[in-house]
């Protein structure tokens, strides 16, 4: 039978158990204490955390990770503390962002601590190993937990949660670990358990089958540091599937990892290989790496104003539903320009010609489909080079051919080097102001797709995949030494590239084949990597409380329904938006349970870090969410 908590005093304390305690769990943790004021009476409060990674970093950011594998975000451009940009009901309480702490560790620590060393290297705009990241992150959770008053108790539980049920007789949530008989007994419930692994997808299932029948390498999507890499052997061709960063993680591990060295020589990045390194073939869908991370310091975020939560309103009242392309792109399109031609305009006049006074009034008249605000830009704009092209941006091989490999390989490594440059030259500034206003309108995105009347295919399709896609593509690559490697291997043999438009057959003679738009050759491999994350599918999932609540008839998929009948899966929990609770297939939510993460509906992203002074929509959903867990009224 289950063991209440001890009461103490006269009421028994609110319990509240939070499953998952890396980054978001920490983050909710933070609201759940920094909200206490507001929480009616003297009420004592138990919070119970169940992870089996470390707290604070959780199973992605664990500090058993190889060396080599970094961050993708610079020291300066992450946070896990709400500062004063953020807008939500709760105290902010702020609290150093990770180049702040790094900066104080960096004097603090003893000279032969690796993190201490580590830190006295870097500056606000390098890249941290996630080691590095993972102490900042135990650091984060050691000081909320620290800051708690004392009617809170907190209790950390180093196991995996199996199950989720309820007690018949009382209504209380039973929390169901691995190896206990006796489960948690809890009031309130919240999901937070990060990326969710996912079973294989029908495309995977037959690959892998015809991998087995045919003694051929398969590796499936999941997370780099978990997967069996070293089964990989030398010398063997291997067609990787993907070229963002989970690419990145692969080429390292499966090149330098295997003992490989870069030196520069006379300037240029050169990789000396150990012999132990596979030939990896990588292919996509736009056939090109991620842009690199802009390499200098940006200026701070502008308040939106084209792409408002306002001008959306007024679209949903005058059309009823939303579109992603007639409506919304539009407005997020004239909002990231508006930043970049400002930038180009008031830092680079000499480039332009008109004054930014009179552009931005004509450009501001004009709506982004508009013939003459092409126009516009054209005759103010003399350099292709200098404008913002949406669509060459995101498919750069459209329409292009090679007559084959070798010179395919000789445009990419001149397309990269390209890239390389102008990432880190403050020449092209406008591209830094166009990346700080995606983030401003993502955060309005977020807000837009919380209020709903969005329709089901842009919220599924145009907004989940393709501009998150894009956004991860332009705005959150590796950083641009890490594309210095790629090329260093592409001239050395260790990498090629396939193209655009990759596909994969299984050819029954027992290879695999790999062929791109591109390039007419095709590549046979015995070996076929999928560089991505599984995309988010709660259908799928192997996660056990997930997988059970939904089996049970205590949650479902946000799945959504156009005028047509037609449904359309995200693959996503649904959950109540303005407070996270988990809906019930009927309709209802759940008073007790909560979730957050990116495999719940409304959120949008890969889980990156929030970047300080940019109102994040990740604290601002775990306040909201735990608000509701304290029982804490909107008025209050």
């Amino acid at each position: 039978m289950p063991v209440d908590p001890e009461p103490v005093g006269p009421d028994l304390p609110l319990v509240i158990c939070v499953i998952g305690i890396g980054p978001r769990g920490t983050s909710v943790l933070e609201r759940l204490v920094a909200n206490l004021d507001d929480l009616e009476g003297d009420r004592r409060v138990e919070v119970h955390l169940v992870d089996p990674f470390p707290p604070g970093a959780g199973r992605v950011w664990r500090d058993d990770q190889p060396a080599l594998l970094w961050m993708n975000s610079t020291l300066a451009d992450v946070t896990t503390f709400p500062d004063e940009s953020v807008r939500c009901a709760g105290p902010v309480v702020g609290g150093p962002s990770l180049w702040e702490w790094t900066r104080d560790v960096a004097r603090l620590l003893p000279a032969d601590d690796p993190v201490g060393v580590e830190a006295r290297r870097l500056g606000p705009l390098s890249f941290a190993t996630r080691r590095l990241q993972s102490a900042y992150l135990r650091w984060v959770f050691d000081r909320v937990r620290a800051s708690a008053p004392d009617r809170v108790r907190i209790t950390v539980h180093p196991s995996r949660a199996r199950d989720l049920t309820r007690d018949a007789s009382s209504g209380r949530q039973l929390v169901w670990l691995d190896h206990e008989d006796v489960p948690l007994t809890a009031d309130r419930v919240v999901l937070a358990q990060g990326h969710l692994d996912g079973g294989p997808t029908a495309e995977e299932t037959t690959l892998a089958t015809f991998a087995r029948h045919h003694g051929l390498g398969y590796v499936s999507t999941g997370y780099t540091a978990d997967l069996p890499l070293d089964q990989v052997p030398a010398g063997e061709t291997v067609l990787v599937r993907g070229l963002g960063l989970a690419f990145v993680d692969y080429m390292v591990l499966l090149a330098e990892g295997r003992g490989g060295r870069f030196e520069r020589r006379g300037g240029e990045l050169t990789y000396l290989p150990s012999g132990r390194e596979p030939l990896l073939v990588a292919g996509s869908g736009r056939g090109v790496p991620y842009h690199s991370k802009v390499a200098y310091a940006m200026g701070p975020p502008s308040a939106a104003r084209f792409f408002t939560l306002e001008a959306c309103r007024r679209l949903r009242t005058e059309h009823g539903s939303l579109d992603f392309w007639e409506h919304l792109f539009p407005l997020m399109c004239k909002e990231i320009g508006w930043a970049y031609y400002r930038e180009l305009f008031t830092a680079h006049p000499e480039r332009v010609n008109l004054t930014w006074a009179d552009f931005s009034a004509k450009y501001a008249e004009l709506s982004w489909e508009d013939h003459e605000l092409t126009e516009l830009v054209a005759t103010s704009v003399p350099k292709h080079n200098d404008r913002l092209d949406f669509t060459s941006l995101d498919q750069p091989l459209s329409g292009r051919r090679f007559p084959d490999h070798e010179v395919f390989q000789d445009w990419m490594r001149d397309y990269i080097s390209a890239d390389i440059d102008r990432r880190a030259d403050h020449y092209h500034s406008a591209d830094g102001a166009a990346f700080v206003a995606m983030l401003v309108v993502y955060g309005t995105l977020a807000a837009v797709l919380a209020e709903g009347g969005v329709s089901a295919r842009a919220e599924v399709v145009d907004i989940d995949r393709w501009w998150h896609g894009f956004f991860s593509y332009f705005a959150s690559g590796p950083p641009g030494e890490r594309l210095e490697e790629l090329l260093a291997l592409s001239r050395a043999g260790i990498v090629r590239f396939l193209g655009a438009d990759m596909l994969v057959d299984s050819d029954p003679r027992g290879v695999f084949v790999g062929s791109s738009s591109s390039v007419p050759e095709p590549v046979e491999a015995h070996w076929l990597i999928e560089a991505r994350l599984p995309r988010p599918d709660v259908t799928r999932t192997t996660d056990t409380v997930v997988r059970n609540l939904l089996a049970r008839g205590a949650a479902t998929e946000h799945v959504l329904t156009d005028p047509s009948g037609r449904h359309w899966h995200s693959g996503k929990l649904r959950v109540r938006r303005s407070d996270f609770r988990i809906i019930r297939p009927d309709g209802t939510p759940d008073p007790d349970r909560f979730a957050a993460g990116y495999w719940v509906a409304g959120a949008i992203g890969a889980g990156a870090f929030p970047r300080p002074r940019l109102n994040a929509p990740f604290f601002r959903q775990n306040d909201a969410l735990a608000r509701a867990a304290l029982g804490i009224s909107e008025s209050s």
